[in-house]
């Protein structure tokens, strides 16, 4: 019998083609997601640096003015918007509110954005495991009917279908296990940045309604 190539391209070119096909599939997978956590990890950052010149600004006196960049400029913009439709018969409580409301709306669809295709790298997580699975199962059964085929159970003829089937596993955890860490990684990242850009929010909700004179103030103030 020739000997076998199992080296990473022999053991692929010598798959069954539905193991091949598995392989294939688990390898685009595992670009795309690389793709994604690539995109998402420059677009986190590139936030967290704008929710730290945000805080800084709300922290030194700024006001819904301020001229901001990125995710911080479409909640001073809600803030704006909310702030000159002004009802002279509210309250500053009632102001407030409004104004958080405005501007944690405007943050939760900036972060929806940074948000997209995470879900991408969850299912990839959690499907590419089974997908080599059944690629392993698929490619040890048709080895164990080539065994039976040429009526020889020596290792020689067990070991390269079943290294060509594991080698499916083994890609599939290597898709799988770089999407679960940047998944969790990302989405944790992303709950701190929405924590964080809450309390500048409240704060400047806070700072606008005492900065403005309100000649109207009900008797309730």
């Amino acid at each position: 019998m020739p000997d076998h190539d199992f080296s990473i391209v022999g053991l692929f070119l010598a798959a069954d083609p539905v193991v091949k096909g598995v392989m294939i599939l688990l390898l685009a997978a595992s670009m795309a997601c690389w793709a994604i956590i690539l995109e998402k990890s420059m677009a986190l950052a590139r936030a967290k640096a704008q929710a730290r010149a945000f805080e800084a600004a709300v922290a030194g006196g700024g006001g819904l003015d301020t001229v901001f960049s990125g995710l911080p400029a479409a909640i001073a913009a809600a803030g704006r918007h909310e702030w000159h439709d002004f009802d002279p018969g509210e309250s500053r409580t009632e102001q407030r509110e409004r104004l958080e409301r405005a501007m944690r709306t405007a943050m939760s669809e900036e972060l929806r954005r940074l948000d997209g295709h995470l879900p991408v790298l969850a299912t990839v997580g959690s499907s590419a495991p089974f997908v080599g699975l059944f690629g392993t199962v698929w490619g040890i059964m048709r080895s164990f009917v080539a065994i039976a085929g040429a009526n020889d159970t020596s290792l020689a003829v067990v070991a390269p279908g079943i290294a060509e089937a594991l080698f499916a596993t083994a890609i599939g955890l290597v898709a799988a296990i770089p999407a679960v860490v940047a998944y969790n990684a990302l989405t944790s990242g992303l709950g701190r940045l929405s924590q964080r850009l809450s309390v500048a929010i409240g704060r400047l909700a806070g700072q606008a309604v005492r900065s403005r004179s309100l000649p109207h103030r009900v008797a309730a103030e």
